[in-house]
């Protein structure tokens, strides 16, 4: 199974940084399964989309997340790839939100003539308390780096088991 694990935001905006802090924690706990990489994409929404094209069976995207819940709250939600484009791909190297740059992958890979690249999208969240200018988290927000890093690991493991499952039944199936 082929799993990109993306944190994005921009760490000049407090709680933004989210995201790439978690991936920060990913890296120096290590443990992933196999087929799992894991990015710091930042601001750079464009980027990611373009690596998406290489193909993904499920993309993790970590980000600060405004849901109406108490600041440092983590949510783990799935993004409906069959739902219509929410318009929002303009082209903006430096600011681009997950779901823009999820149009402006099914764009791209239209315009190419390639099936959807990502089979699923799943985002782990952290509800806000600071986005003004400053480098930094705030204490709830940063409280809740090390359960999120917990959790997208948690749920990598599990797409990546239940990939192997899947591919044992198939092959169970043609034998």
């Amino acid at each position: 199974m082929k799993i990109l694990v993306a944190g994005v935001g921009n760490v000049f905006l407090s709680d933004d940084g989210f995201g790439v802090e978690v991936v920060k924690r990913l890296r120096e706990r290590g443990g992933l399964p196999a087929g799992v990489e894991v990015v710091d994409t930042g601001i750079r929404g464009m980027h990611l989309a373009y690596q998406l094209l290489d193909g993904y069976d499920a993309l993790v995207i970590i980000d600060a997340t405004q849901r109406g819940s108490a600041p440092g709250t983590v949510y783990t939600l799935e993004h409906d790839l069959d739902a219509p484009p929410t318009g929002e791909a303009a082209l903006d190297g430096h600011g681009m939100d997950p779901a823009a740059v999820l149009d402006l992958l099914a764009g791209l890979a239209g315009s190419m003539g390639i099936e959807r690249p990502v089979g699923r999208v799943l985002v782990v969240g952290c509800e806000p308390a600071v986005l003004a200018e400053g480098i930094g988290l705030s204490p709830p927000v940063a409280a809740a780096v090390a359960p999120a890093a917990r959790a997208v690991h948690t749920l990598v493991t599990n797409l990546a088991s239940e990939q192997q499952e899947q591919q044992q039944q198939q092959q169970g199936v043609r034998t």
